[in-house]
């Protein structure tokens, strides 16, 4: 049961933070959907696996409200993949999402582990 709820929290942490990740990896390089994937479950060390039933509903809400363009080129391999890169609007929502991620992961700490316990 206590595996059960905390796979149930760990999804709905991820739904939350689904676009702040994504315009993160995004920040540094254009990439495909898979590329994605594989980048978040590296850098996750595991912890994150985006399923395609939440990343690309995700990379095209991100392009719908212009914080991320897609564009399709050859990729090395001479495959035509989508690439998705950030946009300046999705630079300054990135900046802004990190802001408040931090604010409150902070206000989590204060109450979830106050000093002197």
């Amino acid at each position: 049961m206590l595996e059960v709820a905390r796979d149930l929290y760990r999804r709905e942490l991820l739904k939350g933070s689904t676009e702040t990740l994504l315009l993160s990896l995004l920040s540094g390089e254009p990439m495909y959907g898979y590329q994605l994937v594989k980048e978040i479950e590296q850098r996750s060390s595991g912890y994150f696996h985006f399923k395609e039933g939440t990343l690309y509903p995700a990379l095209h809400r991100l392009e719908r409200d212009g914080l991320i363009a897609g564009a399709w080129r050859s990729s090395p391999t001479g495959q035509n993949r989508r690439y998705y890169e950030v946009t300046a609007k999705g630079r300054a929502g990135l900046a802004s999402m990190l802001e408040e991620w931090n604010l409150f992961t902070q206000a989590v700490n204060l109450v979830a582990q106050p000093e002197g316990l």
